[in-house]
């Protein structure tokens, strides 16, 4: 029995990529470790709907997922689909948002629903192009959602997916601060070749995506990864090198405490807690500095999340 090539073995000249068998051996691994180690979420059911698919992919952007599942069930049960959302207004959707963070993605959500009932029958749609087309949809959504609901095997890169690609290929740490032409270039030419046009390859490619995230979020973890649980250790460039530490740009995480995002969220928390307008003196105390909060509130409204009315009152949206 011949033994695999330790240690990121057989990398080719052009960047570092590892040669076709060895990257067939990354994903074969990989995709065993997931139908093992994967977590049990709702929207990776297969009963689950598209629609279900793009709320789990828009709240989890930046949020874990912990914090994520809770809102998602509450969410698919006031509003199990886009028609449903769109009958309500907008600011029950931003209401319902609760803490998750960035509440901006409510209101796209709800413009998407919108859409979605406008102009493809109150359903999610079922092409990359048309999701890239609905508000509040990037690169990384469009791809999630056609190839966790659609079954298209569009490249999909997250944080996850570059870190794990970063160390098990490149041999790096961590991957750069912004994602790159290289690094989706990467992603590319990781998936299987003929997944297109081979159904085997396809399915391989849909659960390469969401395997690939997976051990990201579990193993492959940006502080203190798991090495010895890693299913693709011995084959891992940065791990086989003896894992040398980061040396690119300082990564400084985002601040929370007295920054506008945090004014910004008690004062949507304080409208979410009342059901009717309140006067502007009930959000005087959201922050430490008066001029803070008034200058949150006023992007607050700019953005949609907050709705002025006459007398120095404000509400959610309607």
């Amino acid at each position: 029995m011949v033994s695999e090539p330790a240690g990121g073995a057989q990398r080719a000249a052009h960047g570092g990529v590892p040669d076709p068998v060895t990257m067939e051996r990354l994903r074969r691994r990989v995709n065993g470790w997931y139908a093992q180690a994967g977590r049990a979420l709702p929207w990776r059911e297969q009963d689950c709907s598209p629609w279900g698919v793009l709320l789990s992919e828009v709240m989890a952007q930046q949020t874990p997922l912990s914090r994520v599942e809770p809102v998602w069930r509450d969410w698919m049960e006031h509003w199990p689909t886009p028609s449903s959302l769109a009958a309500a207004a907008p600011g029950e959707a931003v209401r319902a948002w609760g803490r998750l963070g960035y509440p901006r993605r409510a209101l796209r959500l709800h413009e998407a629903a919108t859409v979605m009932v406008e102009r493809h029958r109150g359903e999610v749609p079922n092409t990359p192009a048309e999701l890239l087309a609905l508000p509040g949809v990037g690169a990384y959504t469009a791809a999630a959602v056609a190839s966790f609901a659609f079954r298209i095997p569009e490249v999909v890169v997250d944080t996850n997916v570059r870190r794990v690609l970063a160390r098990t290929v490149e041999g790096k740490a961590l991957p750069h601060v912004t994602l790159t032409r290289a690094e989706s270039d990467l992603a590319l030419r990781a998936m299987p070749a003929q997944r297109h046009t081979a159904p085997s390859a396809r399915a391989e490619a849909n659960v390469w995506n969401v395997a690939v995230m997976e051990l990201g979020a579990l193993v492959c973890v940006a502080r203190g990864p798991r090495c010895a649980d890693c299913p693709v250790a011995d084959l891992c460039a940065w791990n086989t090198a003896g894992r040398p530490a980061y040396d690119g740009p300082p990564r400084r995480g985002q601040a929370w405490h007295g920054t506008d995002r945090q004014v910004r969220g008690e004062i949507l928390r304080r409208l979410r807690e009342q059901h009717r307008p309140v006067h502007r003196s009930h959000l005087d105390g959201a922050g430490p500095d008066p001029v803070q909060v008034l200058r949150c509130l006023d992007s607050l409204v700019a953005d949609g999340l907050v709705e002025p009315l006459s007398h120095n009152r404000f509400r959610l949206p309607a």
